[in-house]
């Protein structure tokens, strides 16, 4: 099973964060948080590395029904969305919404996984 969903983008990496947070919003995902790795590395361990930013990205329906059926599901959300340098391009990943129903085998999760895999899906086509 692949971790996420992914695509790349020929386009600037603050460009690219504004576009994938719209096309999240579209699905009706917010983004809770919002982590610069590259930011924080650097200040907490003098570390370099590429832009990497982790989007903490919510569906309220979503959780709301993931938590009623496992109250640790919690652990796993909310579902993270990478954007990242890759040499010229920019790579947006989004946690394939699988991973709760295999980490769990709790089947009450499946359809929704099944449709923030769907949303998920659409907010990172709408980016190619």
């Amino acid at each position: 099973m692949d971790l996420g969903i992914t695509t790349r983008l020929n386009t600037g990496f603050d460009d690219a964060i504004a576009k994938t947070r719209a096309a999240l919003q579209e699905q009706g995902f917010g983004v809770l948080t919002e982590i610069d790795m590259q930011a924080t590395l650097k200040a907490k361990i003098g570390a370099e590395m590429e832009p990497y930013v982790i989007l903490g990205a919510c569906n309220p329906q979503l959780a709301h029904r993931a938590v009623g059926v496992d109250r640790q599901i919690g652990l796993l959300l909310p579902c993270n969305v990478l954007v990242r340098a890759d040499g010229d391009e920019v790579v947006v990943e989004a946690m394939n919404p699988r991973l709760m129903v295999e980490v769990t085998n709790e089947p009450g999760l499946e359809s929704v996984a099944a449709e923030a895999t769907t949303r998920l899906q659409a907010a990172i086509d709408a980016l190619a």
